[in-house]
């Protein structure tokens, strides 16, 4: 298997359980069990600024960086879907049905 192929859309599902067991971690020792700590305001804060990251890396910066900026937004928002609770599946199932509209 190569890279790319290792690199596909699964990686978010595998991505969104290692964010889920990091849930009642200690917040000195994981990234992820620290925004949790901070509770859903700061989750939703810090994916704010990611997005905002994400939109400035677009305009003015490199593809690399762009690519960096999108992969701390999609982080985020799986760390937001995880605090309430909301498997990435309930989105892979709303992007389908508006791809039928």
């Amino acid at each position: 298997m190569t890279s790319s192929e290792q690199a596909g859309p699964e990686i978010l599902v595998r991505l969104y359980e290692v964010i889920e067991s990091r849930k009642g971690g200690d917040p000195r020792r994981s990234r992820t069990a620290r925004l949790f700590d901070g509770g859903l305001g700061k989750i939703a804060q810090k994916l704010g600024e990611e997005a905002t990251e994400t939109v400035v890396a677009a305009l003015s910066e490199s593809d690399q960086r762009l690519v960096s900026e999108a992969a701390d937004l999609l982080y985020h928002l799986l760390v937001l879907l995880a605090a309430r609770e909301v498997r990435p599946e309930a989105v892979y199932a709303e992007l389908a049905a508006r791809g039928r509209a």
